[in-house]
């Protein structure tokens, strides 16, 4: 059995185009090949908990129900794919604690989240869960032995702190208890970029939400980062952070004539204006089936896989222990 295996996390009440491109739109096709047997997707809550310093998560049970709505609104089929919450299953906590004993300090301190803090110096500020974080996704994976993890490029890194982790467990207990997924990442689309060019993302604020209405879109359209160059001047596609966005609606033919109308002088008012019709095209379908999802319906299929979940994951973790000698 081949085993497709993802997460998300629910940090605000939906998701942005980055996401779908990023996350959504790769699982789905993967699901679409017919080449895995099982598909899951797990919501992340207890990853958003890294945030409660910062942050009011009250409403975190209707962020993480809007997430999965999303999912399906998106195209996948709760039919055919396994999902479920990460905090119904005790079992990840557990093992990212037994993960955590095999880990030194020195080695999450390479990790991009801890270096983006101490470049800001912000390190003392940050919560021993925001420097854990990729331990709990580790133990995330390592739960339920998939074949292939879709991941953002942000996240390779944290892979290779579970491939190294696992092979000190491997080696220090003398028996093999995980199996290493492939990570998955298109290359083409593997960091989409925001309105201000930097990676698409809430905490910069520089998203276009699926959720998002028309009246929002034009404005933040209209606030995407351009140059003082003119309508006539030839201008790069490639380093235009309307095109970034732009390019992510076009298919080929498109992209080829856009490029052209670049090459020979095009205006930003009227790339603006290409790009708010892609995205009110885009995001339309998506709403309308949002709308038609029962948050009842979400919940009772969470709480019927919270089940299977646990006995998956519980498995793996008694098996951990009796190596480690806890049993």
């Amino acid at each position: 059995m081949k085993h497709i295996f993802t997460g998300c996390q629910p940090s605000s009440d939906q998701l942005h185009i980055g996401n779908y491109f990023g996350a959504i739109k790769p699982m789905i096709d993967l699901q679409k090949t017919g080449e895995f047997d099982k598909v899951t997707l797990f919501i992340a809550d207890l990853h958003a908990c890294t945030k409660i310093l910062d942050r009011d998560l009250s409403a975190l049970p209707v962020w993480t129900l809007n997430t999965i709505k999303l999912y399906i609104a998106c195209g996948m089929d709760p039919q055919k794919v396994f999902m479920f919450k990460q905090s119904d299953v005790p079992a990840h906590t557990e093992l990212s604690w037994i993960l955590s004993c095999f880990t030194n300090v020195g080695f999450m301190q390479r990790m991009h989240v801890y270096k983006d803090a101490v470049a800001n110096e912000k390190e003392h500020l940050m919560s021993i869960g925001s420097m854990n974080y990729p331990i709990l996704m580790a133990a995330d994976i390592l739960l339920y032995d998939p074949d292939l993890i879709p991941i953002g490029q942000d996240n390779k890194a944290h892979i290779e702190y579970m491939r190294d982790t696992v092979s000190k467990i491997h080696h220090k207990l003398k028996k093999d208890l995980f199996t290493l997924p492939d990570a998955y990442i298109q290359k083409e689309i593997a960091e989409v970029k925001g309105l201000d060019g930097r990676k698409m993302s809430k905490s910069y604020d520089n998203f276009i939400g699926l959720l998002d209405n028309p009246e929002i879109i034009l404005k933040k359209v209209k606030k995407i980062k351009t140059t003082d160059l003119g309508p006539d001047d030839p201008k790069d596609p490639n380093t235009c952070c309307i095109y970034n966005i732009l390019r992510l609606f076009l298919n080929t033919e498109e992209d080829a004539k856009i490029r052209i109308r670049y090459a020979e002088g095009i205006g930003y008012k009227e790339l603006k204006d290409i790009t708010y019709e892609k995205l009110i095209t885009f995001v339309t379908p998506i709403q309308k089936k949002f709308a038609t999802i029962k948050d009842e319906d979400v919940v009772k299929t969470l709480q019927k896989n919270a089940l299977q979940a646990n006995e998956i994951a519980n498995k793996k973790i008694d098996q951990v222990y009796k190596a480690m000698g806890l049993r």
